[in-house]
């Protein structure tokens, strides 16, 4: 049994007294792990950080086998390190996508729009938009894409501000009528329109989060990862 893909390293753990048991979010075999023999070696260790781009070959004895890694770095994006929210946001991906993702199912629209958000991240102001997006990709590719189209009271496609936190679907402002505090927040960016304010964005992400919460509860986890708690929080602070 044995392949050769390539991916996004999502989580490192040590094994034994000088390996590490690797998990990455690859383009062709989904959410997969391999021990990496040497992976704490000051030589392999520093292109195992979460987030860094790898060539990977994978080969065990029988399918279901955790099997081995050989890794070869594609990018590092370790200029990410020197921006804090940045960092926050990566961690944020990772996070995610080690928790959401069925193990060795392929993904490939999710892993391209990883792939691509990654590569924004750090570069200019616009990112926590296209992380919003990309939430939203997430639980569109696991089954739970949100109904943005039309109000579903309605049938209006004009003055859509509202998202029912049962369906997922969009409510414009006449049809939240004196039910609109008990609705989530549809801002404009989360429809494609603009860039989205600082503000915005952190509306959207509480839409997002109400139904990354719902996901996880039916996956039978624990609460959202805290890297995405911290990731939104310190979005709210710099929104103000």
């Amino acid at each position: 049994m044995d392949w050769q893909d390539e991916g996004a390293i999502l989580s490192v753990r040590p094994h034994g007294e000088s390996s590490a048991i690797v998990e990455a979010f690859t383009a062709g075999h989904g959410r997969h792990a391999g021990v990496v023999r040497g992976g704490a070696s000051r030589r392999i260790a520093p292109m195992l950080m979460p987030g860094a781009q790898v060539a990977l070959a994978w080969r065990a004895r029988l399918d279901q086998h955790i099997g081995t890694f050989t890794v070869e770095p594609i990018a590092s994006r370790a200029v990410i390190l020197s921006d804090r929210l940045a960092l926050m946001g990566l961690n944020a991906v990772c996070a995610l996508l080690h928790v959401m993702l069925p193990e060795r199912e392929p993904h490939g629209a999710l892993y391209a729009a990883s792939i691509a958000l990654m590569d924004r991240l750090g570069q200019g102001a616009d990112w926590p938009t296209d992380y919003l997006r990309w939430e939203a990709k997430l639980l569109e590719d696991l089954g739970y894409g949100l109904d943005l189209g039309r109000c579903a009271v309605t049938g209006s496609r004009d003055d859509l501000m509202f998202v029912s936190p049962r369906t997922g679907r969009a409510v414009s402002k006449a049809g939240a009528g004196e039910w609109a505090d008990r609705l989530l927040p549809l801002p404009a960016v989360m429809l494609g329109q603009g860039p989205g304010q600082p503000a915005e964005v952190v509306a959207g992400l509480r839409t997002t989060g109400h139904f990354l919460e719902r996901l996880m509860g039916d996956l039978g986890h624990r609460p959202l990862p805290e890297a995405r708690r911290r990731l939104v929080e310190a979005l709210a602070r710099a929104a103000g």
